[in-house]
């Protein structure tokens, strides 16, 4: 990947991804909705752009990490945005977690500028963003994918291509599901266990031994317990992902129970003003399922 390479979006992951490639000897230039977001990275010698067209002007490769796809979607298509300076040559890879629909249509768009498109949604949190640790899901164009490796490789652990557009967009929201939906099984664990007189500090240990043992529960079991949801992964983007891969799953006529009901912990979750906090912060809405804390 050689020049400059652009990042928009300077959120929890955004931030520890544009820091790790500063570290690695990349040059960056940032842009985010809110510019002293960029404060920071600039210390770390990146530069900063005022628009997204900007970054990608500049740069050969803009990557993009944005909260959901409406956001995904304006920073690519509202004035200013990275369409009105995508041409022949360039490459624009979106990281963001979106519908497969969302990724399409700004493959479409980039494409039919010249630019090349990638989508690359990542499994992993804040931790595994600032280690270099994530598990990147890339679909689209397969000459950018092998360009960006030496970005991905700096990014994550392990990339897996593909093949076409959507496919990376459609694997997360199925990890994710599955994600939401354990996530939900253990706070209601945790909660019957405690309402029996169990220690749940035991029950971690035991789960910890078994053939469910996994490093979610390990992690974040502890906090959970001490109600400590300091976001690593916020819960209105967890509850975004259950509710799209509960789309995924009526066009494909998927039966989702377990799924659906989690998403509605979620929602619940969300009207007690936890959206912000880590996904975690479900146990409360398990807890309290009337919203009395």
């Amino acid at each position: 990947m050689e020049g400059e390479v652009g990042f928009l979006g300077l959120g929890i992951m955004g931030k520890a991804m544009s820091m790790n490639l500063l570290r690695h000897g990349f040059k960056v230039t940032v842009w985010n909705r809110t510019l002293s977001r960029c404060d920071e990275l600039v210390e770390h010698g990146a530069s900063v752009a005022e628009t997204p067209a900007a970054v990608v002007k500049k740069c050969k490769y803009t990557i993009a990490m944005l909260s959901d796809p409406s956001a995904a979607l304006s920073v690519v298509f509202d004035k200013d945005g990275a369409l009105e300076q995508i041409c022949r040559g360039k490459g624009y890879i979106d990281m963001s977690t979106v519908d497969s629909d969302t990724s399409t249509k700004i493959s479409e768009a980039i494409t039919s500028k010249g630019g090349y498109f990638l989508e690359a949604p990542v499994s992993g949190s804040k931790k595994p963003a600032e280690d270099g640790q994530l598990v990147i899901l890339a679909a689209g164009e397969k000459t950018l994918y092998e360009e960006a490796l030496p970005a991905f490789d700096v990014l994550g652990k392990k990339s897996f291509f593909l093949g076409k557009v959507g496919n990376g967009a459609k694997m997360k929201l199925v990890v994710n599901m599955i994600m939401g939906s354990m996530m939900n099984a253990f706070s209601e664990g945790l909660i019957l266990a405690d309402k029996s007189g169990l220690s749940s500090q035991t029950l971690l240990d035991v789960l910890d031994l078994g053939g469910i043992a996994n490093p979610m529960f390990k992690m974040k079991g502890p906090t959970m317990i001490q109600k400590n949801y300091s976001p690593a992964f916020p819960l209105k983007h967890q509850q975004k992902d259950m509710r799209l891969a509960l789309a995924l799953g009526d066009e494909n006529s998927v039966s989702m129970p377990v799924a659906a009901a989690s998403n509605e912990v979620f929602k619940k979750a969300r009207s007690m003003g936890l959206g912000d906090l880590d996904f975690s912060a479900v146990f409360e809405a398990v807890k309290f399922p009337e919203g009395s804390s």
